[in-house]
């Protein structure tokens, strides 16, 4: 594969390989659908959760369980990580990645996951994480202006603000 036929690779050699016009329905029936990533604004503002697992920044979202539909996975996940009201979240696309071998997985693999957005009412970070559930996992939150430059963020995730 060469480099101008992919999006984006992180600092793991995962690859984002591209970003698909498939409907949310045929998603939700795709066997390759491994899991759903929310983009979250606060106002104008794009929020990130860091994550004590991998020590970065990074958008919310997380695995498909058996028998959810997308939007059931990311409503559960948004549910789980941030405790706010989804109401108001929009499919936005599927994405396709080449992961490396991982923890969970040992082999090199193609997933699909569905990419959804949602904006939030204008509040502080701190405000927002006395929501959040999965303390365990997601740390602390920040807006991505605040930490740019400054602390490590996905760069899978980075790519994918742009698309909400």
């Amino acid at each position: 594969m060469k480099k101008q036929d992919q999006i984006c690779e992180d600092h793991d050699g995962n690859i984002f390989l591209s970003f698909d016009n498939i409907t949310e329905d045929k998603l939700s029936q795709m066997p390759e659908l491994t899991h759903c990533l929310a983009v979250v604004k606060v106002g104008n503002e794009y929020l990130l959760g860091w994550n004590k697992w991998r020590n970065r920044y990074e958008i919310f979202g997380g695995c498909k369980e058996q028998g959810e539909s997308a939007r059931e996975c990311i409503v559960r996940e948004l549910g789980e990580e941030l405790g706010v009201d989804t109401s108001g979240i929009r499919y936005i696309g599927a994405m396709r990645f080449l992961m490396k071998p991982d923890y969970f997985f040992p082999d090199e693999r193609i997933e699909l996951g569905g990419l959804y957005g949602v904006t939030l009412p204008e509040t502080s970070s701190d405000e927002l994480y006395r929501q959040v559930r999965d303390k365990e996992e997601i740390t602390k939150l920040a807006f991505y202006s605040q930490v740019k430059d400054k602390e490590p963020i996905a760069i899978i995730d980075k790519k994918l603000l742009e698309y909400y």
